[in-house]
């Protein structure tokens, strides 16, 4: 007990000491941050628990409409992006603040989460200092981050002429396609910035400033079919089964290991007969152990920090398929999905200015995270028009399962370390 009193006693010393290296008025939108977390965290159990599953357009349009209010509250322009009916996708919401003082801000999050309707509901439940519910770290819990941070400049007057785009998209955690379409208003808002911030899940006293980006790949094996007894003859071959393992283990053998390139066949279906559904990611295969396979299908994702290594990848994979067994044939096709975000100077530059509000505050250092700790984001797609940042916001673990939680002690830090974020690149 001692011992936490202690800790609690320093904590409390060596924030008010770091404290003096805010301005007055920072110090003022710090205090409304921490004072006004309790309203923050019944927002998020308001929106936690209404179902927003990425194919619940019903339930995206609800929550949207939640923070529009909260939007139009803090004078920001708000409209709904709709989607066309045959993308299946809700849309998203936009938030529009104009002004000419500071550099011009896009912040981002999204309305959706990965659990759908149909899944069992978990709601918003406090666990002594943690929160789970379903997206209550990803990403409800940030997207209350960047309205709690807006509310903390407005009480100061420090949102007046400055130029913030917000865009909460209803698709993130399954885009719509085509991305064209689906991440237009984005890469549009980022046209009208100079700095883009994402509220993805903080993880620890980090800062993302380069993320990898994730594509598919589709492989089709063709064999001669045969009675078995004829497999490895001169006119039946290795079978499409044998082909496919030598594809596989080689790019296995041939490109594991090379930092931030991950690979990863997915889904394989083989046989004599192969009727691949690929709208709901399944399929069905016939064939008998008598009979040399005929063809095999293989989906697979890539993932990479940058266009260059995903090319480099892509024409490694490609030679790969091209040294068939005997009477075999493959081919591979590539999907483009979410870009990599690059770790650039004017990134770093961000993490930097992250890492002296955190200190000013007395929180600490923030350093960089591993790109491969984190998977895609929207960030990426704006990630070479902007510098950018992401990883502002909530701090949680278990993340797309039903152990989904936020840590509620870290909500007052992470939205004053937003709300200062944002105040110093608007001066």
């Amino acid at each position: 007990m001692k011992q936490s009193l202690s800790l609690l006693f320093c904590l409390f010393v060596c924030t008010s000491l770091f404290a003096d290296n805010l301005s007055p008025v920072e110090k003022k939108i710090s205090d409304y941050a921490k004072a006004h977390t309790p309203e923050a965290l019944a927002l998020i159990e308001q929106t936690v628990n209404i179902n927003s599953g990425t194919m619940n357009p019903e339930g995206i349009r609800q929550v949207g409409a939640i923070y529009r209010k909260e939007f139009d509250a803090l004078k920001f322009q708000t409209s709904w992006s709709e989607m066309p009916a045959d993308m299946d996708r809700a849309g998203h919401l936009i938030a529009e603040h104009k002004g000419t003082q500071g550099k011009r801000l896009l912040l981002i999050g999204h309305l959706d989460t990965v659990f759908e309707k149909d899944t069992p509901f978990h709601p918003f439940t406090r666990i002594g200092s943690r929160a789970k519910g379903q997206g209550v770290n990803d990403m409800k819990g940030g997207d209350v981050i960047v309205i709690y941070a807006l509310k903390a400049l407005q009480s100061v007057g420090a949102l007046d002429n400055t130029q913030i785009i917000v865009v909460f998209h209803g698709d993130e955690e399954d885009a719509g396609s085509p991305i064209e379409v689906s991440r237009k208003d984005l890469i549009d808002a980022a046209k009208r910035s100079d700095i883009a911030l994402a509220f993805e899940a903080a993880m620890g006293m980090t800062g993302t400033i380069a993320r990898r980006g994730v594509s598919s790949w589709t492989l089709t094996v063709t064999g001669t079919q045969s009675h078995s007894s004829d497999i490895f003859t001169p006119d039946v071959g290795a079978g499409a089964v044998f082909e496919t393992s030598r594809i596989l283990n080689s790019f296995y053998d041939q490109m594991r290991g090379e930092q931030y390139l991950t690979f990863n066949p997915a889904l394989i279906f083989g046989g004599t007969e192969v009727t691949p559904d690929d709208e709901h990611s399944r399929g069905t295969a016939f064939g008998k152990t008598n009979v040399v396979a005929r063809t095999v299908t293989v989906d697979g994702d890539i993932r990479t920090i940058s266009v260059e290594q995903l090319e480099k990848a892509r024409e490694r994979m490609r030679k790969i398929v091209e040294l068939n067994l005997p009477k075999t044939s493959a081919k591979i096709e590539f999907v483009d999905g979410y870009p990599g975000m690059a770790p650039t100077e004017g990134n770093k530059k961000l993490l930097k200015m992250l890492d002296q509000a955190s200190r000013d505050l007395g929180y600490g250092e923030i350093t960089p995270l591993d790109p491969a700790a984190r998977g895609a984001g929207d960030i990426s797609f704006v990630s070479t028009q902007v510098d950018c940042l992401d990883g502002l916001g909530a701090s949680g673990n278990g993340g797309h399962t039903n152990d989904e939680d936020m840590d509620l002690e870290a909500m007052p830090m992470l939205i004053q370390r937003a709300a200062i974020l944002i105040y110093r690149l608007t001066r």
